[in-house]
């Protein structure tokens, strides 16, 4: 079995391939940050729902996944902040993706938000991912 380092990236690219091969449900080992960040995904439409299955070590997160007919809902997703290189952003620099249309996600001291949540929470934090 072998260590990750960032669990989050790990989530993403799970997500990614599962899009890509066309799967219905990907699982993904359970984390409170992973089910924080899927929370986001399902407010935001890009997947359709997630639960937590098992229990202890062996707990996992369900996600079954969204499409509009063949397409994914999610076109693209990248991570940005990464354990070697935190990036951090004010609320007023907070950035937008495809003028608006994406999402990014936001780590703040009232958890994890979106860009617009940030805003109107006016609190600025470290950029986790970009998702559109």
């Amino acid at each position: 079995m072998a260590i990750i380092t960032d669990s989050i990236a790990d989530m993403i690219v799970r997500i990614k391939n599962a899009f890509m091969r066309k799967h219905k449900t990907v699982e993904i080992p359970h984390s409170n940050k992973k089910h924080q960040i899927l929370d986001i995904f399902k407010r935001e439409g890009y997947i359709q729902d997630f639960q937590a299955v098992g229990e202890g070590v062996s707990k996992k997160l369900v996600v079954e996944l969204k499409y509009k007919g063949t397409t994914s809902a999610i076109t693209g997703i990248k991570r940005i902040s990464k354990p070697g290189l935190k990036v951090y952003s004010s609320v007023n620099n907070l950035p937008k993706v495809l003028s608006g249309y994406g999402t990014v996600i936001v780590s703040t001291s009232k958890g994890f938000l979106t860009d617009k949540e940030a805003r109107k929470e006016n609190v600025g934090g470290e950029i986790i991912a970009y998702i559109w």
